[in-house]
C-alpha cells in the first residue's frame, strides 16, 4: 500500500523536497547572518516583550517560569505567522514556474509550510535550553506541545491555502492580513498569561479560548512549561468551548484546501 502511494506521488514528493530546500536557501540568501536569523528574530521579539511587559510592567507575575512560557508562545506564534504569510505569497511568487510546468499547485504552499517547520524545530531547541536552565521539569506533558503545534499548523495551512488562492486575484489580501496579524497577536494572550484575562473579565477569557491560536499556545504552556498557566481546560468545563478550536482548525483546512483546488486551474492565466 505504501509503495503504491509512493509511486503514485513520487514526482510530487521529489518536487516538494526540492522546493523546500530551495525556499530555505533563498530565504536567507545574501544576508550576513544567514540561517541565524531563524533564531534571532523570535529571540529579539522575546527580549523586547519580556523586558517591557514582564520586567517593567510586571505582567506574568504569579505564573511559574513565565519567561520560558513567553518564549514558547512567541516561537509558536512566529511559526503560525510564517506558515500563513509565506503560503499567502507562494503562488504569486512562483508564477513563472506555474506558467511553464504543469504540476499540483498545492505542493508550493506545502513547501513553504515545511520551511517554517524547519525554523520551528531550530527555535524549539532554544526553548528547550532555556527551559532546562530555568529548572523546568520535562515529562509526558512536554510531548503534548507537539500536538498543539500540529493543531496550529493545520489552522495555519488552511489559511495559507485560502489566502494563496485569493491573492492570485486580489492582492489586497496581503495588506489585510498584515493588519489582521497585529490584531491576532495582541488578542491571542501571547504577551500575557490567560490568568490575567480571567481575573479582569472571565467571559473575555472564554471568548479568547475559542481561537485555535490562543488555545494551542495556552495549552502548550500549561502542559509543557508550567501548570500554573491557565488554559481553557482550567477555566471552563463547557464542551463546546473546549472543542471549538479543534473544529475551527479542521474546517479551515478543509475549506481552504477545497477553495484552493477549485481555483488552481486558473492560476496560470491570472498571475
Amino acid at each position: 500500500m505504501l509503495e503504491k502511494i509512493y509511486q503514485k506521488y513520487r514526482y510530487s514528493f521529489i518536487l516538494l523536497r526540492e522546493l523546500v530546500i530551495t525556499d530555505f536557501k533563498l530565504r536567507y540568501q545574501n544576508s550576513v547572518l544567514g540561517y541565524m536569523w531563524a533564531l534571532l528574530r523570535p529571540l529579539f521579539m522575546f527580549a523586547i516583550i519580556y523586558v517591557f511587559f514582564a520586567v517593567i510592567l510586571g505582567i506574568g507575575k504569579g505564573v511559574e517560569n513565565w519567561g520560558v512560557a513567553l518564549l514558547l508562545g512567541i516561537v509558536m506564534w512566529t511559526f503560525f505567522q510564517e506558515v500563513v504569510k509565506q503560503g499567502l505569497k507562494s503562488i504569486v511568487s512562483n508564477g513563472g514556474v506555474i506558467r511553464k510546468i504543469n504540476f499540483p499547485k498545492y505542493i508550493i504552499v506545502v513547501s513553504t509550510s515545511l520551511s517554517a517547520i524547519i525554523n520551528l524545530l531550530i527555535n524549539l531547541v532554544v526553548v528547550a535550553i532555556f527551559a532546562a536552565l530555568n529548572g523546568v521539569e520535562f515529562g509526558w506533558g512536554t510531548l503534548l506541545i507537539g500536538v498543539f503545534i500540529f493543531e496550529l499548523y493545520v489552522f495555519g495551512l488552511g489559511l495559507a491555502f485560502l489566502f494563496a488562492a485569493i491573492n492570485v486575484r486580489f492582492r489586497d489580501i496581503d495588506y489585510i492580513w498584515e493588519v489582521a496579524t497585529q490584531a491576532l497577536f495582541y488578542g491571542s494572550a501571547i504577551m500575557f498569561p490567560l490568568n490575567q484575562v480571567v481575573a479582569f473579565h472571565y467571559n473575555s477569557a472564554v471568548l479568547l479560548s475559542l481561537s485555535p491560536i490562543t488555545q494551542a499556545i495556552q495549552d502548550a504552556r500549561h502542559f509543557g512549561i508550567t501548570a500554573t498557566a491557565d488554559t481553557a481546560l482550567t477555566i471552563t468545563d463547557n464542551l463546546y468551548v473546549l472543542l471549538a478550536p479543534y473544529v475551527i482548525s479542521v474546517l479551515t483546512l478543509v475549506f481552504g484546501a477545497w477553495y484552493f483546488r477549485s481555483r488552481s486551474p486558473y492560476f496560470a492565466e491570472r498571475i
